[in-house]
Order: structure tokens, then C-alpha cells, then sequence
């Protein structure tokens, strides 16, 4: 099973959350993660467009800018219309990650992007399925998913932080359970 993993980083901050989205794709036996950056997408006969074509799951990724996805990732967004005109992604699985350099930024709204995306595609969208950290008086910064999200993987970088220290490591962990998540759902949805 493979799980491609479409994503755009502009400083690199999303990059290594999508690195850990696939780490945690490939922890899961019989299913192996591709990054396909969107960059490499521009080109419609592209040989990344069939990775996605192909892929059993797809995972979108994006920083959060000014409550959106970036203006890159939305430019794929939109090249995706001829895949959704023979519904060629309908019945595979999806799910969505984003970083910004606030700790809410309005990230939720990049998510919706993505969930509304995947139900246009037809798309079976899978979210984090993780209890909120960092919501209690014993809870910390380090508590996994400790942005509290639902929808999909968030995670905040320091605008003053470079991507070898930022996202840190409680995001990339929960990035990382995303792609696990997401991983076991294949499975589970091509269950013979």
C-alpha cells in the first residue's frame, strides 16, 4: 500500500512536519509513504502526478498563511480539477496537516481547505483521531497533539526559528501519529 504525501513548505517548517507524517506512514507494515513536494507538480504530465494517482491514501500539507493554505499549495488545488472531473481520487483515503507561526493562526481553516478538497474529490477523509493535549493544569507544550486539534495535524513554528529547530518535537510526534493513523485506515479500508 503507498500513501503520497502532497505537500508545500516555504521555509521549511512543513517539510520536516511532512517528513515525520511519513515516518509514521512507514512504522506501519505493508505501507510505505512518497513525498511528492508540490513544486513538483507543476507540470501536468509530471511522473508525481502518478504517484498520487496511484496512491492509496493521499495527505495534503500546507503552512497556513493569512488562514489559508499557501498560494503553492492552492495552485495544486486547483490543477487537481481534471482528476476531479473523472473523480479519479474518489473512494481513496485522505487527510491534512498544517504549521503555522502562531499557535492557533488559524490553522483549522487550512484543514476545512483540505477536508473540503478530499469530499469534492470524492476522498474518504481520516482525522487525528487523538485526545487534545495540553488542556489541563498538568498539561505541557510536550503533550502530544498540545495544539488540541481534530481535523487534521497542527503545528506551530517560532517565525524566528529556523526548520532544524522548529516544529517541535511534540508536533512532529503528532504529525508522525497522523501518518500511522492514516496508514492503518489503507489497511483497514482494503481489507480483502
Amino acid at each position: 500500500m503507498r500513501v503520497a504525501i502532497a505537500y508545500h513548505s516555504g521555509y521549511g517548517h512543513t517539510e520536516r512536519q511532512a517528513q515525520a507524517v511519513a515516518a509514521g506512514v512507514n512504522a506501519v507494515e505493508g505501507v510505505a509513504a512518497d513525498l511528492v513536494p508540490v513544486e513538483d507538480l507543476v507540470d501536468a504530465e509530471s511522473s508525481a502526478w502518478a504517484a498520487l494517482d496511484k496512491a492509496d491514501a493521499i495527505i495534503f500539507g500546507s503552512p497556513t498563511y493569512m488562514g489559508s493554505a499557501s498560494a503553492a499549495f492552492k495552485g495544486f488545488m486547483d490543477a487537481t480539477s481534471s482528476r476531479w472531473m473523472e473523480q479519479r481520487w474518489a473512494y481513496k483515503i485522505a487527510a491534512g496537516f498544517t504549521n503555522s507561526g502562531s499557535q492557533n493562526g488559524d490553522k483549522q481553516n487550512t484543514l476545512v481547505q483540505f477536508c473540503t478538497l478530499a469530499a469534492q474529490h470524492g476522498m474518504v477523509w481520516v482525522n487525528l483521531n487523538l485526545m487534545p493535549g495540553n488542556n489541563h493544569s498538568a498539561g505541557s507544550k510536550d503533550d502530544l497533539n498540545q495544539l488540541g486539534a481534530s481535523l487534521g495535524a497542527m503545528a506551530q513554528s517560532n517565525v524566528d526559528a529556523g526548520a532544524d529547530t522548529a516544529p517541535g518535537k511534540s508536533d512532529l510526534d503528532t504529525a508522525a501519529a497522523l501518518g500511522s493513523n492514516v496508514a492503518n485506515a489503507v489497511l483497514r479500508w482494503n481489507k480483502p
